[in-house]
């Protein structure tokens, strides 16, 4: 879900791809062969259902809106702070490529390693590597653009 929630920006339709991506993969169990681990053939499910739900939204052009969830309150500043750094994280993760998010999300978020994540995007390792470092390079510029015309 944190994952699905990071692609798509919405926890709504996170939980909606959560339910299609998990279908597929009932579907496709008979199928799985075993050449990676559970873990990633499901990542993999999930991106693909990620990506048809990302093609379908844009093709409708609409404009989603984030949702912060299971937040622990502690103070009224501590939680403004959260929300502002969960947006800027947010809105910093949609401006990058699918691909570079999708990579970076697994990696940083999911905590998934290089290996894990070729597979589950069947993708070369090298790939991998270069999409997280453009990536990170980008979200740094991202994060440090909007830090510098505060």
């Amino acid at each position: 879900m944190r994952y699905l929630t990071h692609m798509v920006s919405n926890v709504s339709d996170a939980e909606d791809v959560a339910q299609e991506a998990l279908l597929r993969a009932h579907r496709a169990l008979k199928d799985f062969r075993g050449q990676s681990s559970f873990k990633t053939w499901l990542y993999q499910i999930a991106t693909n259902a990620a990506r048809t739900h990302l093609d379908k939204r844009r093709t409708r052009r609409e404009d989603q809106q984030g949702e912060i969830d299971g937040m622990d309150i502690a103070s009224g500043e501590q939680v403004e702070r959260r929300i502002v750094a969960h947006d800027q994280l947010r809105r910093a993760l949609a401006a990058l490529p699918d691909d570079w998010r999708e990579a970076v999300i697994l990696r940083d978020i999911e905590g998934l390693d290089y290996r894990e994540i070729a597979a589950a995007l069947d993708i070369p390792i090298g790939t991998v590597e270069s999409r997280i470092f453009r990536g990170r390079q980008r979200l740094k510029q991202i994060v440090t653009s909007k830090e510098s015309t505060r």
